[in-house]
């Protein structure tokens, strides 16, 4: 759609799993185009299933690089088609999937330089701007040995999360160098830069290798999170004595200017050579950009389950970060941002609609609106992927439970119309029972929940989030939050440089966040079951991971 004005507009793109996606945003906040790429109908020739491949290792998961690069392309054609002002893009910024790393190679720097406005970036960069073609994600789990290595080398997995904010994890971007420094020495040693996939997308707009953002960087066991510097120790372990020079500078705040647009976007798109380029961040952060307040928490319900909140500053980061995150803050480095990942989010629910619900969501919404609230005392975990909370566990768990007498039974006779409701009652009473743990004492009390992702736009599951979690539900004006975060992050660089490089994003934005709705209110008597079922949830938890030890 074309803008019809000539007042600056703002763009965050959204590198995920699936697709890549584009928001542009007005001066006010007001989206006025969204276009995307999704990568397995769209870029089919790459041969991705849900946007990734699946090695011949165990726990193997990568994507093409040269699928991003032109889904890029791509995307801007489509941009330009729908006549967006590309002129009128005063800042640039975004997010990408977190955990996902680029080996860009020792041709990349004059590469990246030397744009020809002539060619696509595709052609003019793959393969030789890249010491391997493939991009390790945030679903891999094939680094067991270099996760186990690293928490030895710091003095068990708490000392790693009070360092950096989580334990070892497998899709982490420090163990994923481990192992390729460790298996594909020679990709190691011709690899110029590591980029992230956030730093990746930045340096294509800049024409060099951007630094890492500070909050994307808290999710790669390589960054003190308290002093957001890289740790020499951590850098030691997984990378050796070179790896500093690879990573580059020390990461960098969000909300700030890299740098003006390459030339390339200016003479084959039409930008404005006067846009700045702020750092990329996470999926995550980004999400906390769009839609955080003081005293909500975020739940979004996309490829992977995530649960977000906002914390104060403090000297020292919360305990018990065995079993979650500790991110810093996106648009301030003395800020904080606790988080519950989980890998089986959206494909595990899709699965089991397909296999108990006919393939059908109003089929799967019918199926929990009939069964009772806790399942008639039937509990479920669903693990297709080996899961991060808890860690490494895969495959099906049920019990039936007794709640007046406290009794877990493992099970394998377990209704098949319960399990729609069972699946999402079992991934939100996972956050619900660790919510405690991980939120301070001198933190504000939670207001609302703020969900987001593709599961968001389900009315039944909306509901059964305000009944378990005990709060109000809200949604945003866009279900794609990060990339929303990703143009409120270019807005903020683009008001920061006119002011003289100073201001919060809080000052920017006057606290408020744009375009929140309520869609759910909790109901107090099914809230009240809930409660009682934390305690029943979190005992069979521990049966399971006992039972696979």
């Amino acid at each position: 759609m074309a803008t019809g004005t000539t007042s600056p507009l703002f763009l965050g793109l959204d590198l995920s799993t699936q697709q890549l996606k584009a928001i542009v945003i007005t001066q006010d906040s007001t989206i006025v185009h969204e276009s995307s790429v999704h990568f397995d109908n769209d870029l089919a020739h790459y041969g991705t299933l849900n946007g990734a491949i699946r090695g011949p290792d165990e726990g193997e998961v990568t994507s093409p690089v040269a699928m991003w690069l032109e889904a890029i392309d791509l995307l801007i054609e489509r941009m330009k088609a729908a006549n967006v002002d590309l002129a009128a893009i005063a800042a640039v910024s975004g997010a990408g999937q977190q955990h996902g790393s680029v080996y860009w190679s020792n041709s990349a720097e004059s590469s990246l330089s030397s744009l020809d406005p002539k060619k696509s970036l595709t052609i003019q960069l793959f393969p030789k701007a890249f010491a391997t073609h493939r991009a390790p994600i945030w679903q891999d789990s094939s680094t067991t040995k270099e996760c186990k290595q690293l928490e030895e080398a710091v003095g068990g997995p708490q000392a790693l999360a009070d360092l950096t904010g989580s334990r070892a994890y497998e899709r982490f971007t420090g163990s994923q160098i481990a192992k390729i420094r460790r298996l594909l020495p020679d990709i190691y040693k011709s690899t110029a830069r590591i980029s992230l996939v956030s730093s990746f997308i930045a340096s294509l707009f800049l024409g060099y290798v951007a630094p890492i953002e500070v909050s994307d960087a808290s999710g790669m066991n390589l960054k003190n999170v308290l002093t957001c510097k890289w740790d020499d120790s951590l850098l030691e372990a997984c990378g050796g004595a070179e790896l500093r020079s690879k990573l580059g500078p020390e990461p960098v705040p969000g909300g700030t200017s890299l740098g003006k647009i390459h030339s390339w976007w200016v003479q084959r798109w039409g930008f404005n050579p006067e846009c700045i380029i702020a750092p990329f961040t996470g999926d995550n952060p980004a999400t906390v950009v769009a839609l955080s307040a003081p005293g909500d928490a975020l739940l979004s319900l996309g490829t992977s389950t995530t649960f977000l909140l906002s914390i104060p500053p403090a000297d020292t980061p919360p305990k018990r970060f065995t079993t979650s995150h500790l991110l810093s803050s996106p648009t301030s480095l003395d800020g904080q941002i606790a988080m519950l990942c989980y890998k089986n989010g959206a494909l595990a629910r899709e699965q089991i609609r397909d296999r108990f619900a006919d393939k059908d969501w109003n089929r799967f919404n019918e199926l929990v609106e009939k069964t009772p609230p806790g399942c008639d005392g039937y509990f479920g975990f669903y693990f297709p992927l080996p899961e991060i909370i808890p860690p490494g566990l895969k495959g099906e768990f049920f019990f039936k439970t007794n709640v007046d007498d406290k009794t877990q039974v493992p099970t394998d006779t377990v209704p098949l119309s319960i399990h729609p409701r069972a699946i999402v009652e079992s991934q939100f009473l996972s956050i619900r029972s660790r919510v405690e743990a991980i939120l301070p004492a001198h933190a504000p009390p939670l207001q609302r929940l703020v969900i987001t992702g593709g599961s968001s736009a389900n009315l039944t599951i909306r509901q059964l989030a305000a009944d378990i979690f005990g709060m109000k539900v809200y949604v945003c004006a866009t279900k794609e939050a990060a990339g929303m975060g990703g143009a409120l992050l270019a807005k903020y660089a683009k008001w920061k440089s006119s002011n003289g490089g100073t201001g919060s994003f809080e000052e920017m934005s006057g606290g408020e966040v744009v375009g929140m709705k309520c869609v759910a209110e909790p109901r107090e008597e099914f809230n009240k079951i809930y409660e009682a079922l934390v305690s029943v949830y979190t005992a069979c938890e521990a049966q399971v991971v006992k039972s696979v030890a």
